[in-house]
This record gives C-alpha cells, structure tokens and sequence, in this order.
C-alpha cells in the first residue's frame, strides 16, 4: 500500500485522493482507511518512509571518503528524486502543508550539504570559492525545472545537472 501511495504521490502530488491510490493498490478505499485512519496519517507515512531514504543517502555520502564524489552522488541524487518523485521533494521542500512535520530533517539535511561542500572545498576537488549557497541555488535550478513528459524531464534536468557540476568541478588543467 505505501508503495503504491509513493508512487501516487510522487507522480500527482500529495492532494490525490485516498480513493485514487486505493484503486491503483486494487483494494478498497476501507482498506486503505485501517491502515491509516486518515489520510494525513497515509501522506505522513509517504512522506516519513522518503526522509527516512534520504537521510541514509546523506549519511552515505558524508562517510564517503572521496569528498568531490559524495558532493557529486549527493546532487544526482536530488536531480534524480527531482524527476521521479517531484509530488514528495515538493512537499518535503516546504511547499505543501504537510511537509511541514519534517522542517527539522530539512534543516540536518542542509547542514549535512554545508559538510559536503565544506569537505569538498578543503580537499581541492572542487572550483576555488565555490559556496554552500552556490550549491543551493543550483539544487534550485534543478527543483524549478518543469518539462512535458517524464521522459523528456529526466533527458533535461540530468543535462542541467551535468551542466552544474561541470561548473562545480574543480577547472582541469
């Protein structure tokens, strides 16, 4: 059922209604309902279960040893959750009511950026003056992005997102 409401959700934002979800899932809207008495209580088990993911990312990519690569994996990561799970990212990113209970997980997951960013830049693997705030406003390059269809948004926003960490990197030679 959570997976089912993910999927939902990601697609066609946190506003679908429990009836929709309920008849992608091939059950009844009743069912639905003794799993999660309300459908706050669904949307915060969709929206717990995505924070839940991507502080394990971070949490991967701050123990990565290679500065330059966990910066990196961190914003094709987003660029790729940006793409196919926009409904949730935006909800999470404080445009929908309910993504309000997690504002204290988007706080750690900014520090945890500032960390990577920081490493990145005291390692050398990264453009000399390159800021957190440099890394934010690309991030929101890639969230603004809208395209027609699924496909042609993953073509486009991972060309944006090429685009940005070739800016990012650190000038060859």
């Amino acid at each position: 059922m959570l997976t089912v409401a993910r999927a939902a959700f990601a697609a066609d934002g946190l506003d679908l209604p429990v009836h929709e979800i309920a008849r992608r899932a091939g059950l009844g809207v009743a069912t639905v309902y003794r799993h999660f008495p309300s459908r706050q209580d669904l949307v915060r088990a969709v929206l717990a279960e995505q924070v839940t993911a991507c502080r394990a990312q971070m949490r991967a990519a701050l123990d990565d040893p290679d500065p330059w690569r966990a910066l990196r994996g961190t914003v094709r990561r987003f660029a790729e959750h940006q793409v196919r799970l926009r409904g949730l990212n935006e909800a999470l990113h404080g445009s929908h009511p309910a993504g309000a209970a997690f504002a204290g997980q988007r706080r750690a997951q900014a520090r945890g950026l500032e960390q990577l960013v920081e490493r990145a830049r005291s390692a050398g693997g990264v453009r000399p003056g390159l800021s957190v705030e440099d890394v934010r406003i690309g991030l929101r390059a890639i969230s603004s992005f809208r395209a027609g269809s699924p496909e042609s948004a993953a073509v486009a926003v991972g060309r944006l997102t090429d685009l940005l960490l070739g800016g990012m990197g650190r000038p060859g030679p």
